[in-house]
């Protein structure tokens, strides 16, 4: 099955990894076992996963590239958020354009699927709020349209801290490390 992966750097791979060869050769070190995407195909062989992930993008700027990802695609897993929450978007806005990604790959007849938003270990209390509410929005979507739902936050945050992730699952703060990536990627597609 063709699986379009559809998000911001969390699907991209940053910081070792990015799907367009361009920004992947200015990487100090390039390592493609640094995307959840490349762990999930090792557990799930008969998945084809497409990386459309982009580094920086909000949701509004990942909807904008769907008809691009969708193409030739079977499936689309919709990722993103975080950006929105770092420039302060509205969460409710943001989860309207998640809630409309997910819509319009129904309407095509694809399969969907929804992943939630990380902790974010470089983040405020703001931000760690936000993150929060909007997790709780987009598993909300996910039910209401009957989708499988992604739960990367609580696969990855801390359970003394649940607003990081742990330390050995980061590389940044930002990010997942490749362990995290790894643990990812082996645990999204089980309800799909």
């Amino acid at each position: 099955m063709i699986v379009a992966c559809l998000g911001d750097s969390i699907t991209a791979g940053s910081p070792l990894w990015d799907p367009d060869p361009a920004v992947r050769a200015k990487l100090e070190e390039p390592d493609e076992r640094s995307q959840w995407l490349w762990w999930a195909m090792r557990a799930n062989p008969d998945l084809d996963l497409r990386n459309h992930g982009v580094h920086g993008e909000r949701t509004d700027q990942i909807a904008a590239r769907f008809a691009q990802a969708a193409e030739g695609a079977e499936a689309l897993v919709v990722q993103g958020g975080i950006n929105d929450v770092v420039q302060g978007r509205p969460v409710e806005q943001t989860a309207a354009n998640v809630a409309g990604m997910l819509h319009r790959a129904r309407h095509a007849g694809l399969r969907v699927a929804v992943a939630d938003v990380l902790p974010w270990n470089n983040g405020d209390g703001r931000a760690a709020n936000e993150i929060a509410r909007l997790n709780t929005l987009i598993r909300a979507i996910a039910e209401g349209q009957d989708v499988p739902y992604f739960a990367f936050n609580e696969t990855l945050h801390d359970p003394a801290l649940p607003h990081r992730m742990r330390d050995e699952w980061t590389d940044d703060g930002d990010h997942p490390s490749v362990e995290g990536h790894r643990l990812l990627g082996e645990r999204a597609f089980v309800p799909f």
